[in-house]
């Protein structure tokens, strides 16, 4: 029995998030009915680092799964995308050992949110940018990120309807940058996220940068503890799951 590693990209567009729901089109439904046809219809589960929501994408999701075949590595990825729909792509599969986890063994992950900053919107940008017609200050909401980044608890920036009692994570990075001519893109990376932490995040930092609230409350909302201090959740359309680091 062989335990393989993949990294996979997804367009969340048409999806309902990642994790299998009944009735539902999500990405691990599609991946492991894949993989079951490929080992003669026995089912076969797959384990990621983490899940995403309806509507969020990734261009860089981990997910692992065993197999008794005696596939040559080099052919997984072919294997499965031949049996994928086009809005998933398996960019990678490798073998790792028996004790690698896709979720336990996580050290980092990147998230990048994407702005689309001009006063009309771009009905081809919708479901992967946010369309903000405001005008943003950068440098006040990079002044707010600062104090993002470091070991709290970000008890704030959680949505209230999960059971994770333990709510400290570490922020590495988390800068707000242009790209291009009309659109900006939030970067963060952290030990992990808590549910919907990303989105709130950028729903704060979209208000410090119109104005709303200056970038010294960002660290009373985050000593405060309390949700509803924090703005509220950013849409998952301009949401990418980056990259995982083991």
């Amino acid at each position: 029995m062989a335990k393989l590693k993949c990294i996979v990209s997804y367009d969340g567009a048409q999806f309902f998030g990642y994790q299998v729901q009944p009735g539902k089109r999500t990405v691990q439904r599609e991946i492991e009915t894949a993989l079951s046809r490929i080992h003669h219809g026995n089912y076969v589960k797959i384990t990621a680092s983490g899940r995403t929501d309806r509507g969020v994408h990734a261009l860089g999701q981990v997910f692992h799964f065993e197999s008794p075949l005696n596939i040559p590595i080099e052919n997984w990825s072919r294997a499965l995308n031949s049996l994928l729909p086009d809005d998933i792509y398996i960019r990678n599969t490798e073998t790792v050992p028996e004790s690698f986890h896709a979720r336990y063994d996580v050290r980092r992950k990147e998230y990048r949110y994407r702005l689309l900053t001009r006063r009309e919107p771009d009905l081809f940008r919708r479901f992967y940018t946010l369309h903000v017609a405001r005008p943003l200050d950068l440098f006040r909401m990079n002044e707010a990120a600062g104090y993002v980044v470091g070991t709290h608890d970000f008890s704030c920036f959680c949505a209230a309807n999960t059971d994770v009692t333990d709510k400290v994570r570490t922020i590495y990075d988390l800068k707000v940058l242009p790209e291009g001519k009309d659109e900006t893109v939030i970067h963060i990376a952290g030990s992990g996220f808590l549910y919907q932490m990303v989105r709130i995040i950028t729903g704060t930092l979209l208000d410090v940068g119109s104005g709303a609230i200056p970038p010294e409350q960002v660290k009373k909302i985050i000593t405060g503890k309390d949700r509803q201090a924090a703005s509220q959740t950013a849409p998952a359309c301009g949401l990418t799951l980056w990259k995982v680091t083991y």
